[in-house]
């Protein structure tokens, strides 16, 4: 069986024509800088870091709208990924570790050698060039604050980058110990704490 569905006639006559001269501008929309931290420093013991998974939730959300999405993880490794070798989940996301053989979360108890100081490095000018090319909408920055915060990635140099970004990029920092600075550029910052410990 077949149905047929009749749709309603409008009255389009009050309704410019895509070819009548009078042209409105798109108006542009301006990419907000979120922030999703905890209020522990990279010195405690226990940590509260539990706010990527509703982060990638939305990452994913955008990029099944449609939109292109960076996801970069600066302190994660041993998948043997790197800039050469992205992820991509679907169509629209393109996933980013850090090419060095071990997860460097607990790095403030360990030392970062030199080849793993240089991969990070390495990720940062990648996301720069790959962000300032345009094309994503959203861009994803996971523990580039304690990246920031343990001197391997220049505060500097990340508040330029903001400052660069195409306008209509939206950006996420997610980390402990976030960087003043960026606090204090943030349109929204959203602080995760447990309500209960064990």
């Amino acid at each position: 069986m077949i149905v047929q569905l009749e749709t309603p006639s409008i009255d389009m006559s009050g309704i410019a024509s895509p070819d009548s001269k009078k042209k409105h501008p798109a108006l542009p929309i301006a990419g907000m800088v979120q922030v999703f931290t905890n209020s522990s420093s990279i010195q405690d013991s226990q940590p509260e870091r539990k706010f990527f998974t509703n982060v990638l939730a939305q990452a994913l959300r955008i990029a099944q709208q449609g939109n292109k999405v960076l996801v970069v993880q600066f302190l994660k490794g041993g998948i043997n990924q790197g800039c050469e070798r992205p992820t991509r989940l679907g169509q629209n996301l393109d996933w980013l570790r850090c090419d060095i053989q071990r997860n460097l979360e607990q790095i403030e108890q360990t030392t970062a050698e030199a080849s793993e100081i240089s991969a990070i490095q390495e990720l940062w000018r990648h996301t720069q060039d790959l962000t300032l090319q345009g094309g994503y909408s959203l861009l994803v920055l996971d523990e580039l604050s304690l990246a920031m915060k343990l001197e391997l990635v220049p505060e500097t140099s990340v508040l330029e980058f903001l400052n660069q970004r195409p306008a209509a990029v939206d950006i996420i920092f997610t980390g402990a110990a976030m960087p003043q600075t960026i606090l204090d550029v943030a349109d929204q910052v959203t602080k995760i704490r447990r309500s209960h410990y064990v």
